[in-house]
C-alpha cells in the first residue's frame, strides 16, 4: 500500500509563507534540494490544491539544458515524471503533462488510490493537507524548518486539529534547516 506524504518548508514559527504571500526566504540551497529531490524521486502521483499546483508548474517549462543547475535539471525530470492531479473548483484547464483536474476532495477516492498505488504519494499545499489530515489519511510527514519566523501567515499544518507525530528522523540539511520526519499515528 502506498503512503500519503505531506511535505513542507517551513518558518520556525510554522509558516510555510508570510502574511503578505511571500515565501523567498525558503528557497532552497544545492544540499537542501539535492535532499528534497531524493525525497521525491519515488513519489508516483503528486495531489495538490490550485495555487500550489500554480507555484509548481514552474518545473513543467524550466529548461534542463546543461547550464542548468543540476539539482534543478534533477527535479524538473522528477517532477515531469509523476502524476498530478489538482483539487480546484476554479481551474479550468491544466498547464502540465500526466495532469488532471479533480473538482473536489474525496477522501475515499485517495485512500482506494493509496491501496491501489504502487508508488508512494504526495498531498502538496497547505488547505488540502489539512483536508489529507483530518479525513485520517497522512501517513508521513516532511518538514523543513528554516532559520526563520516570519510571525504570521499560511500555517504548515492546520489549525484546530490534534495529530500525533511519531519521530523517524531528524538532521540539519544544508545552511540552517532543520529536517523532521514524522509518521503520524492513527
Amino acid at each position: 500500500m502506498a503512503k500519503l506524504i505531506y511535505t513542507a518548508i517551513t518558518s520556525l514559527d510554522g509558516y510555510i509563507e508570510d502574511e503578505a504571500g511571500n515565501f523567498d526566504w525558503a528557497a532552497p540551497g544545492e544540499e537542501l534540494h539535492a535532499f528534497v529531490n531524493d525525497l521525491e524521486r519515488p513519489i508516483g502521483i503528486h495531489l495538490y490544491g490550485r495555487r500550489m499546483y500554480e507555484t509548481m508548474t514552474f518545473w513543467e517549462t524550466v529548461s534542463t539544458d546543461p547550464e542548468q543547475a543540476a539539482v534543478v535539471r534533477d527535479y524538473a525530470q522528477i517532477w515531469r515524471a509523476a502524476h498530478k492531479r489538482v483539487y480546484s473548483r476554479t481551474l479550468e484547464a491544466v498547464s502540465s503533462a500526466r495532469t488532471r483536474i479533480e473538482r473536489d476532495f474525496d477522501a475515499e477516492a485517495i485512500r482506494q488510490l493509496k491501496h491501489s498505488s504502487g508508488p508512494d504519494i504526495s498531498v502538496g499545499g497547505p488547505e488540502l493537507a489539512a483536508a489529507a489530515f483530518r479525513a485520517g489519511l497522512v501517513d508521513e510527514c516532511h518538514l523543513f524548518l528554516t532559520a526563520i519566523a516570519v510571525g504570521g501567515g499560511k500555517r504548515a499544518l492546520p489549525a484546530g486539529l490534534r495529530i500525533s507525530l511519531e519521530p523517524i528522523d531528524q538532521r540539519s540539511v544544508g545552511t540552517g534547516v532543520v529536517y523532521l520526519h514524522y509518521g503520524v499515528r492513527s
